[in-house]
C-alpha cells in the first residue's frame, strides 16, 4: 500500500507511481468520490470551451459550410 503523510495545511504529496498512472501532470485537477466509506482518486478531464457547441450543427447536415456560416450571419 503506498501512504501520503497530510501537511499542517491538509495537504499531501501523491507518489509518483500513483500520478503516474493516473497520468496526473503538474497543475492539473484530480477528484476524490467515496463509495461506500471507501474514497477514489480520480483525473479530472477539462472541458474544453468547445464542448458546448458540439452537435449544435446538427439541422445543418450535409450543407457546405460557408453556406451554414452565411445563413448564421444573416446573408
Amino acid at each position: 500500500m503506498l501512504t501520503a503523510k497530510v501537511t499542517s495545511k491538509g495537504q499531501i504529496t501523491i507518489p509518483k507511481e500513483v500520478r503516474d498512472k493516473l497520468g496526473v501532470h503538474p497543475g492539473e485537477d484530480i477528484g476524490f468520490e467515496s463509495e461506500g466509506g471507501v474514497f477514489y482518486i480520480r483525473k479530472t478531464l477539462k472541458k474544453s470551451p468547445f464542448d458546448k457547441w458540439v452537435g449544435r450543427l446538427k439541422t445543418h447536415n450535409r450543407r457546405k459550410t460557408d453556406d451554414v456560416v452565411d445563413a448564421l450571419r444573416g446573408r
